[in-house]
């Protein structure tokens, strides 16, 4: 009895490697897609240092009650003062408080080898991160301590010196990185495409021989290109979305740097940068292909 030797099915000649564009998209349009959440989660993290800055307001000894309520509502009526809501943030800190805040920290009793405290009752004033350069700073410090009652203003300048240097050197080399990133993005997948598109050559040849107009030949091949754009991107956002979770699950309080709506905007983006690339670089290889002589299709 004769049994039929299985037959391997051949791969049709001119064939799309569907696939293969799909993973290419999906893998470049990830790596861009990871360093957008690193672009988001610095920046949040950025701005969450900003808005904890501070200047510590000490008032004089003298200052009674009703003086002490009154600067406060002399500061919260600044527009350099942060908001929370519609409230100020502004707390106040007595000098009795700071002195048990102290003897939590060091066990240490100052008050009773002193035989007083030392200490000035003050405010915790956030400042806003649009008044947070080194000029403005120095001249909210000068405007608050022409306040009746309050004693000095102090901050860390160091710190914010700090901060702005380190926060212009990294946005321009996450800003240069990312447009060299972008770039070797753009390059692979229109290659890919290029290269997918190979195999097609003289399909679109045969069609330009029985009369078919440019548009004809080229619409079946932009659309299906789209499509594997848009499909790389939403293959590439769902892998991002399950690393994220696993981040967060995995690295403490990085969830409190999550921004919604710059996350979603990056998916959005992504998916229209892989139907928008798709497009373009299929329309870039279809028209080379159909200027090229017969000889060199070969």
């Amino acid at each position: 009895m004769n049994k039929k030797t299985p037959t391997k099915r051949k791969k049709k000649l001119g064939s799309y490697p569907y696939l293969s564009v799909v993973v290419s998209i999906t893998i470049a349009l990830f790596v861009l897609g990871s360093f957008g959440m690193l672009l988001i989660h610095t920046q949040k993290l950025g701005a969450v240092i900003r808005e904890n800055l501070e200047i510590q307001v000490y008032l004089t000894k003298s200052t009674s009650e009703n003086q002490r309520i009154q600067i406060q509502r002399t500061l919260a009526a600044k527009d350099f003062v942060a908001l929370e809501g519609d409230e100020a943030r502004i707390t106040f800190v007595s000098k009795e408080q700071a002195a048990e805040d102290f003897k939590k920290e060091t066990g240490e009793d100052f008050t009773e080898f002193l035989g007083e405290n030392p200490l000035r009752d003050l405010f915790l004033v956030k400042i806003r991160s649009t008044h947070q350069d080194t000029a403005q700073l120095s001249l909210i410090k000068e405007d608050i301590e022409n306040i009746g009652g309050v004693f000095e203003a102090v901050y860390v300048e160091g710190l914010v010196n700090s901060i702005n240097e380190n926060t212009t050197k990294i946005g321009f080399v996450l800003v240069g990185f990312s447009l060299i990133l972008i770039l070797v993005v753009v390059i692979l997948i229109n290659n890919t495409i290029k290269l997918a598109l190979f195999s097609q050559r003289f399909l679109i040849r045969s069609m330009q021989l029985v009369g078919a107009t440019k548009a004809f030949i080229q619409r079946p091949f932009l659309l299906r290109a789209s499509l594997h754009g848009m499909l790389g991107g939403a293959f590439a956002i769902i892998v991002l979305y399950g690393g994220l979770q696993y981040a967060y699950g995995k690295v403490e309080n990085l969830q409190s740097l999550y921004n919604f709506e710059a996350v979603v905007l990056l998916f959005a983006l992504l998916l229209l940068a892989g139907g928008l690339l798709g497009f373009f670089s299929t329309f870039r290889a279809i028209r080379k292909y159909m200027k090229m002589s017969l000889d060199d299709l070969y």
